[in-house]
């Protein structure tokens, strides 16, 4: 059975998906938490630049994964989404101050573009319990 995760604390979807879904099993849950842009959720405005919408991309994730009853290092795989692969390393950089060691798996992608014009974007299965 499926549970839907939702929260104030990271953007409202903005499309036909849930900021979340949590799947039981046996004695624990996946949660798979739908990419997050740079948005603001208090503005629903993208943050300036490219490391202020690195920080709000983690920050939102990690607020979905709060309201999941995780953290971030319950991560077992990262997608990440960027226009620009140059700035991958920042993604780094920052993924560091979010997610502790042992570090999930995790696929970065180039793309063209991304919604609302954001520079990046992120997802992440979590495994709880």
């Amino acid at each position: 059975m499926k549970n839907i995760i939702a929260t104030s604390n990271a953007p409202a979807a903005i499309g036909t998906y849930s900021q979340a879904v949590s799947v039981a099993h046996g004695a624990g849950n996946t949660v798979y938490l739908s990419g997050q842009i740079g948005l603001d959720p208090a503005t629903m405005q993208m943050v300036e630049g490219i490391d202020g919408q690195i920080v709000r991309v983690f920050e939102n994730l990690k607020a979905v994964a709060a309201a999941a009853g995780a953290t971030l290092d319950d991560a077992v795989k990262f997608n990440i989404y960027v226009t620009d692969l140059a700035n991958f390393a920042r993604v780094n950089d920052v993924m560091a101050q979010y997610v502790a060691q042992p570090y999930p798996a995790r696929a970065a992608v180039g793309v063209k573009e991304l919604p609302r014009g954001a520079l990046v974007e992120a997802d992440a299965i979590l495994v709880v319990g």
